[in-house]
């Protein structure tokens, strides 16, 4: 599953629009619209989407067996 993918679940999720997401980010809708389109966030913004949604946002490693970095 692409980022935007997982962004457009966790609206659904936490019952709110893509545009309200991107008010509570600081950014036009259709800026947000364009940003999913590229799939071109910074682990900044991504770190700030959960911020703005309540939940927490891990990023991870992971190597063909399965094991963690």
């Amino acid at each position: 599953m692409t980022i935007s993918e997982q962004i457009k679940v966790l609206c659904v999720r936490k019952n709110i629009s893509q545009a309200e997401l991107a008010r509570r980010l600081g950014t036009t809708p259709q800026n947000f619209a364009a940003k999913l389109k590229r799939e071109s966030f910074t682990i900044s913004e991504l770190d700030n989407i959960a911020r703005v949604t309540g939940v927490k946002f891990k990023r991870i490693f992971v190597l063909a067996d399965d094991d963690f970095i």
